[in-house]
């Protein structure tokens, strides 16, 4: 029997009762874990190598996940069993946190090793830079700065931090002080327990393959909407439910595309940008936004294209603070962002895909379908997003 509204009555087929069911057991395994999903972010280290003979590092790392072993095998901290125990560290005053994670600094220093030539040189703590909790949603950005010196004649230097503690990515900068000049090099992913190819440190450094650069900011700006981004595949979704039609489709994934290339080159290049503590609030409420709206309209409407590119405007600006968080290759700033913004819309495509086939988006003409799918999806989009725009905003 197929579905009709009668009588205020929905009649549903078992086949349209057990897709339900197969939506609505995704709801409650994937969004209560989306809610408190907590990242495990790779290890940035920078090494600044000076003419003086000085070597700084700044490791910008998690304790929380460093002092519970969670590492890069686990997409949140939710699917790790000391998940617990780090939601715990995650809520100490960094007061506290620094006094456990003193401790374990010996045991960080004595398995990471920086190498001038084949020498492994000293390195010593100058200071731990630990942030108030904050918003518990996301890692805790704390930084480790060690600090020693580089052996006379150095030609080379190799750096190792071991994955059991997390992926990395380190790139060096050699450092003029008295002429004030510096130079970067390229960011290296080191995610196979691997020690980096040697950096130069007494002549310039060789510029990566046009290739290399596509391909490591392209994977970059996926990996940052699937399976990272929560915020923006929330968005994406919300954006899909209302219709799967291609053409207002299409002009919504325009505009947002559009609104966000335009933002992430202005903060890119320091044009124009806004202070996290702005800016995250702000997203969550577009994703609050699109749900609610979803609930109550029923078609997209020039007033709705609009809403997206402002949103999109704000989403730009949260993508851009992952590229700041990265950096950027000397001399190839245009290419790096815009590869990141392939990336981006590749990670887009996969959203929406995605959703085509969980929810069933072919069945999207049906009477139920709206009843059913788009406003009890809608209504979770849009709560989660509430409750993060109040944690951002109280935290």
């Amino acid at each position: 029997m197929e579905p009709y509204v009668g009588s205020g009555t929905l009649w549903l087929s078992p086949g349209k009762v057990l897709y339900m069911l197969k939506v609505g057991l995704f709801l409650l395994l994937w969004l209560p874990a989306t809610v408190q999903a907590d990242v495990v972010k790779p290890t940035m280290i920078d090494i600044s190598v000076h003419a003086n003979g000085r070597v700084e590092l700044e490791l910008h790392l998690s304790i929380e996940a460093l002092l519970t072993g969670i590492n890069n095998r686990y997409r949140n901290t939710k699917s790790a069993p000391q998940s617990e125990q780090y939601d715990a560290l995650r809520a100490l005053p960094p007061e506290q946190l620094a006094s456990q994670f003193e401790p374990f600094i010996a045991k960080l220093l004595d398995a990471a090793a920086l190498r001038f030539d084949d020498h492994k040189i000293e390195l010593k703590v100058s200071r731990v830079d630990i942030p108030e909790a904050g918003y518990q949603k996301v890692p805790r950005a704390s930084v480790l700065y060690l600090e020693g010196m580089v052996p006379r004649g150095s030609q080379t230097l190799t750096w190792y931090f071991p994955q059991q503690f997390s992926d990395n990515a380190v790139r060096v900068k050699q450092v003029d002080d008295e002429r004030e000049k510096w130079l970067w090099s390229d960011w290296v992913w080191l995610t196979d327990d691997q020690v980096s190819e040697p950096f130069p440190v007494d002549q310039a450094f060789v510029k990566k393959p046009l290739g290399e650069v596509v391909a490591s900011y392209i994977h970059l700006g996926f990996v940052h909407i699937v399976p990272y981004g929560l915020d923006h595949i929330l968005f994406v979704l919300g954006i899909f439910l209302l219709t799967i039609r291609l053409r207002p489709l299409l002009a919504q994934v325009t505009m947002f595309t559009l609104a966000h290339s335009i933002t992430l080159a202005l903060a890119a290049y320091g044009v124009f940008e806004l202070p996290a503590r702005v800016v995250e609030p702000l997203i969550a409420l577009s994703i609050a936004y699109i749900g609610i709206e979803n609930i109550f309209s029923r078609l997209v409407k020039r007033r709705r294209l609009l809403l997206v590119f402002g949103f999109g405007l704000l989403h730009g600006l949260g993508f851009a603070g992952v590229l700041k968080e990265f950096g950027m290759p000397p001399g190839d700033y245009a290419t790096a962002l815009i590869s990141f913004n392939v990336g981006v819309e590749a990670g887009q495509i996969a959203i929406v895909a995605l959703a085509f086939l969980i929810f069933a988006g072919w069945q999207a003409h049906k009477q139920w379908y709206r009843m059913l799918v788009v406003m009890p999806v809608s209504g979770i989009i849009s709560v989660l997003g509430l409750i993060w725009t109040y944690d951002r905003i109280v935290f």
